[in-house]
């Protein structure tokens, strides 16, 4: 069975579990913490129970699907998430994604917990993503195409919607959430970046560093997912006389603190997403 067959063979295993066709998928990060207070009405079903899923070896990520409703609209919400370097295949980290995808969803909200690259941000700012730059080595569409996903060369131009980053950002002014906008840059992980390190991304373009969702938007929108994503900044990274040492328990405590403006924006943002496809 190719990754194909195993992301059709996990959908239709769903199918059988709940009634309720999610229109839209998410994936909470590091720190999400409990999604059940994100959706109304959730279903929890283990990832070791899914056909293929794997179990995420980092604590902070829970590990769980949960299928509910937001303001009405069938959601799917994985929390946690894989990474590479936690030395799986790409096929393995992007498999939820076509799974969710394979299940029907239109689209996904992916959100992370990033380090901050632009001077501006702070530990617990919120930054849409409007575009990425993959340094991970990686790429979930390395080998043969499988034409049932989508075609060999999908253009990344509109890698992360322009109008659902607008509905975005409409949301966090109704909701009086500050909120950035910038460029994600991926690396592999797992060890935190050099101060050199965080110079260079800056350098390149990038306003947010992390070790995740790169596979995963190249993954969805190879499908013809529609995408959107927003990050957590959990530490400033630049200029490199602002840098502290940070731990993995910093960086979940920086998310803890920004989970309900976090969670208030996607609840509006997923409102809003539904009302424009009305």
């Amino acid at each position: 069975m190719g990754a194909f067959e195993h992301a059709e063979e996990a959908a239709l295993w769903l199918q059988q579990k709940t009634n309720l066709k999610p229109r839209l998928g998410m994936v909470l990060g590091t720190g999400g913490g409990d999604a059940s207070a994100l959706l109304d009405d959730a279903v929890s079903i283990p990832f070791v129970d899914i056909p293929h899923f794997h179990v995420p070896t980092v604590l902070s990520h829970q590990g769980q699907l949960l299928i509910g409703t937001i303001h009405g609209i069938p959601v799917a919400c994985l929390a946690g998430r894989f990474h590479t370097y936690e030395g799986l295949p790409m096929d393995d980290i992007v498999h939820p994604i076509r799974t969710l995808g394979r299940w029907g969803v239109e689209g996904v909200i992916l959100t992370n917990a990033a380090g901050g690259i632009h001077p501006d941000h702070q530990a617990g700012d919120l930054s849409l993503i409007r575009d990425h730059i993959n340094l991970m080595g990686k790429n979930p569409l390395t080998g043969p195409n499988d034409d049932r996903f989508g075609t060999r060369f999908p253009d990344m131009l509109h890698a992360y919607e322009p109008a659902w980053r607008d509905l975005a950002k409409a949301c966090a002014q109704r909701e009086g959430i500050p909120l950035h906008e910038g460029v994600y840059v991926g690396l592999s992980g797992p060890n935190l970046e050099t101060p050199a390190e965080y110079a260079f991304c800056h350098r390149i373009g990038g306003d947010l560093i992390g070790m995740s969702t790169v596979p995963e938007v190249i993954a969805a929108r190879h499908m013809g997912l529609t995408v959107g994503a927003v990050s957590v900044v959990t530490n400033v990274c630049y200029p490199p006389e602002r840098i502290l040492e940070t731990s993995h328990a910093d960086v979940v405590a920086s998310v803890e603190g920004a989970k309900e403006r976090l969670f208030r924006l996607l609840r509006s943002w997923i409102k809003a997403i539904g009302m424009l496809n009305q």
